[in-house]
């Protein structure tokens, strides 16, 4: 049995700060390993030492086994958790850990390999006796594809069908293919998307279930050979393959279903000699089938909202059984209790398709409460980076039932404030609040049948109130800041004079407010209009640099204004708005080329597709680039030809810059005459 006394986490962000918190509370010293771009992190310095990786990359920095090693040997630290991502779920690297006599705080590597193709696994889980879906395996990213695929895909497998990387998750590497004509392709696409995530291009073809539920099982295994479930986790609320709202229990497992589940999650670990924290992977279709999707060798993003229904700390457990202790009588008779749920909130763009966002974080508040979680990497003043996945935090809420853990985290998530970067706040809180989600009627094609757009529709009277809102703020603050103005109260004029006057941008659109503030003996009144409809009668109860008090006709509104540079960030029961001052005299920005592509995200190109002189059709692929492990192919607006590219593999773009211009018809040949 190994005492472990000093603990290096191998990886960054919540997770580094999750297992901290559990080795802190164990007595554990702990050793944060960082790259440059997170020498600032909350991780780095909540650990009790830390060790530079020289490097701004996951490549060069946190997949570096032996740097990581390296660290653990200098600081004298027995152990080393993985986290999850990077090296939690390399083989070599758990070996290499237990070559320098360093503990690996997860499975042995022999149960890491069994997982690691998933075509394996399948075959592994089938002879156990755990339900699987049939499938055809594809080996090798150089290797020819066989003539007959399409031909033994509708035979044994059908449309439509999945595509799937054989060595990795996460949605990377996987396609869905509706006929035979795109299966070829698709294979292609998905087999670099999985050399570049996994580095190896090995994909399988599986039947695609129709409206599938998502349900894992959490399963323990002590090195003693005892081995439990603690229940399933419904994730089916997903975006582009990847999980985004998780909850425990699933809204319906009933009992029945949840020991079946509970053994075949059971059977899964046995099957493969599995120690540790381990999740098991089901698809569970309408009429209640499962069958295996897939065992996660590593703790999970979404272990909280277990821990809060189990009251276990799983990373304290995993520890325990790294140390080689029995799990505890806790664990071996785990009761499930309340309900939890949590959301993932990323820096992202909705809108434009998911897009991975970057950028300063001005201000990031989430209010605390009673039941409300929070595991974050994130503070104010902290920049969200390129290189690596793009969550902010977790946001975990906890109720006696469904309902109640519902409601709290709509609440909580819609009261928080997270300025300078644009995220996916609003999506999440849209998807709480929304009818077939509260009544649990929801599976992996939720936000297909849900739009962004239905799910975020804004007020129509949050604009007109928060653009009032922040004109009369930047007023007070203006007044603030000039000691004269100061002793004057607001609205006083000794000669009557017109509106003033602000434009904000609000996105691309221009927004006019004009306002006057007459003050009075019975209070103050303000007359404005909101591009150049009339608010009608607006009483001023209070303004101030950073809050404003405020009644348009019957109702009165408490409004939040944060200001950084030129952007106005205002919150309030209506929502969020981001207004950005427009100077008075603009700048004359240089014009982008007609039929310009430009990159959506900052990034990395990965591919250039078509050279100059090709002609192409409208929707093919000119570049794909890579942003935060995910490809973005940028494709042809038009039809036309390719007279300009401006990158090259390899290149680092930032977002807004030109790729390439495909010119239509008409300009090839100077337009009609």
């Amino acid at each position: 049995m190994t005492r472990i006394t000093k603990l290096l986490i191998a990886n960054r962000g919540e997770i580094a700060s999750r297992v901290i918190r559990s080795a802190r509370d164990l007595d554990i010293a702990t050793v944060a390993v960082y790259s440059e771009p997170d020498a600032r992190a909350v991780f780095v310095l909540e650990a009790d030492e830390a060790v530079a990786l020289p490097g701004r990359t996951a490549a060069e920095t946190y997949l570096r086994a032996d740097l990581v090693i390296a660290a653990a040997l200098e600081t004298g630290a027995q152990a080393i958790h993985p986290g999850y991502g990077f090296l939690s779920e390399n083989a070599e690297f758990a070996q290499a850990c237990a070559d320098a006599g360093i503990v690996f705080v997860g499975p042995p590597a022999s149960a890491i390999t069994a997982m690691g193709s998933k075509t394996a696994a399948k075959q592994l889980m089938s002879a156990a006796g755990v339900p699987v879906l049939p499938g055809i395996t594809i080996d090798g990213e150089d290797d020819a594809l066989p003539a007959d695929l399409a031909e033994r895909a509708a035979a044994e497998v059908g449309f439509p069908l999945l595509v799937k990387a054989a060595f990795g998750g996460g949605g990377r590497g996987m396609r869905v293919v509706e006929s035979p004509e795109g299966l070829a392709e698709a294979v292609e696409g998905a087999r670099r998307e999985a050399v570049g995530a996994f580095g190896n291009g090995a994909v399988f073809l599986e039947r695609l279930v129709q409206r599938p539920r998502h349900i894992e099982v959490q399963v323990f295994a002590d090195t003693q050979g005892q081995v439990v479930h603690l229940f399933e986790r419904e994730c089916s609320v997903q975006r582009r393959y990847q999980k985004i709202i998780e909850e425990a229990p699933s809204p319906v497992v009933d009992e029945a279903l949840r020991e079946q589940l509970g053994s075949a999650a059971i059977a899964a670990a046995k099957a493969i000699g599995y120690v540790g924290a381990g999740t098991v992977e089901f698809i569970l279709d309408a009429s209640g089938e499962f069958f295996f999707l897939e065992v996660n060798t590593r703790l999970q993003v979404e272990h909280p909202v277990t821990e809060l229904v189990t009251g276990l700390d799983l990373v304290a457990l995993q520890l325990a059984v790294a140390e080689g202790k029995p799990l505890p009588p806790a664990a071996l008779a785990a009761t499930l209790t309340g309900h939890a749920i949590e959301a993932r909130l990323y820096a992202e763009d909705v809108p434009a398709g998911y897009l991975p966002a970057t950028g300063h974080l001005d201000l990031f508040e989430i209010p605390l409460a009673d039941g409300v979680r929070v595991d974050a990497g994130f503070r104010s003043g902290d920049d969200v980076s390129v290189y690596y996945d793009p969550m902010l935090a977790k946001v975990i809420a906890y109720g006696a039932d469904r309902e109640q853990a519902v409601r709290l985290l709509a609440r909580t998530l819609a009261d928080s404030r997270v300025h300078g970067v644009v995220t996916n706040r609003d999506l999440l809180v849209g998807i709480l609040r929304e009818d077939e989600f509260i009544a649990g009627d929801i599976d992996t094609g939720y936000l297909t049948r849900h739009t962004p757009e239905q799910l975020t529709t804004a007020d129509e009277r949050r604009l007109p109130v928060h653009a009032l809102a922040a004109a009369l703020a930047d007023q007070a603050e203006r007044r603030a800041s000039a000691p004269v103005l100061g002793r004057v109260p607001s609205g006083w004029r000794n000669v009557h004079n017109g509106p003033q006057q602000v434009t904000y941008l609000d996105g691309e659109r221009e927004v006019d407010v004009r306002y006057r503030v007459v003050a009075s003996h019975a209070g103050t009144t303000v007359e404005a209009t909101v591009d150049g409809d009339a608010l009608g009668a607006v009483t001023l109860h209070a303004a101030s640099p950073d809050r404003v008090d405020l009644q348009v006709g019957p109702v009165r509104r408490r409004v939040r204004v944060a200001r950084q540079g030129e952007s106005r960030y205002v919150d309030s029961v209506l929502g969020s708005t981001v207004f950005v001052e427009a100077p008075r005299f603009p700048t004359i920005e240089a014009e982008v080329a007609a039929g310009s592509l430009t990159a959506p995200m900052p990034g990395t190109v990965v591919r250039v597709v078509a050279e100059p002189g090709a002609t192409v059709a409208t929707g093919d692929v000119i570049v794909v680039l890579e942003a935060m492990k995910m490809e973005h192919a940028v494709k042809a607006p038009q039809d036309g030809v390719v007279t300009q590219v401006s990158v090259s593999p390899g290149e680092s773009v930032d977002q807004g810059t030109v790729l390439a211009v495909v010119s239509g018809d008409d300009e090839q040949s100077g337009g009609d005459a």
